[in-house]
């Protein structure tokens, strides 16, 4: 009888196994309001994140097919008007004095025209820089995050919320952009190459014109 009395006890003493060591840590998430309440959180971020992501694209995209069409301008442009201005000199039949004394006329509005075309691919290659910027943060942020939702899920109930939390904070406050220093970027070699493209159009006017 005494064998039968103790065999029980053994039994219910070797299958007694820590609940918290058998759950997973999403589970534990679960359980957690705190927890649960900070991967929301995240995941609803990390989602925005994403959508600006897709936005910044959308109009970095929408810029470069601005500056594409800038360009195409800007030749077809002077193009046409050297062709038009050649035409008109050479199936007149007044002196190319008066032309020549004239010829300041069409040299401003060329210049004008070709100045205001060039600010423009400026302003457009700069706003593309721009976005570009900010895409490449958006970018890190999303990165960041992963990671920390990442850690969440991979801990549960370990992961310290004041120190992760804090962590990222604190790598978003101190993150330092890398500035590569440049003597010449793409841009400073598209307007100069638009200006000699302009000067050079200027002085085929005047040849035009006075020859």
């Amino acid at each position: 009888m005494a064998d039968e009395s103790t065999e029980p006890a053994t039994i219910n003493t070797s299958i007694m196994v820590p609940i918290s060591k058998s759950l997973h840590p999403l589970h534990e998430i679960a359980m957690t309001p705190t927890h649960k309440l900070l991967l929301k959180q995240w995941l609803k971020e990390e989602e925005l994140i994403l959508n600006r992501i897709s936005l910044k694209e959308t109009q970095i995209d929408s810029v470069r097919k601005e500056l594409t069409h800038l360009y195409c301008f800007f030749f077809l442009f002077h193009s046409i008007s050297l062709i038009l201005l050649f035409s008109s000199t050479s199936s007149s039949s007044s002196s190319y004095g008066g032309s020549c004394n004239r010829s300041w006329i069409p040299s401003i509005c060329s210049l004008l025209c070709s100045l205001g075309l060039v600010w423009a691919v400026r302003y457009k290659t700069d706003t593309e820089s721009h976005l570009e910027k900010l895409l490449e943060r958006e970018k890190e942020d999303g990165r960041l995050l992963g990671k920390c939702v990442e850690e969440l899920k991979k801990k549960g109930l370990e992961f310290d919320l004041l120190k992760e939390v804090d962590a990222l904070r604190r790598a978003k406050s101190l993150r330092v952009e890398v500035k590569l220093v440049k003597k010449w970027s793409s841009k400073e070699f598209v307007t100069l190459f638009l200006f000699t493209v302009s000067c050079f159009v200027l002085a085929i006017t005047r040849v035009i014109l006075c020859n």
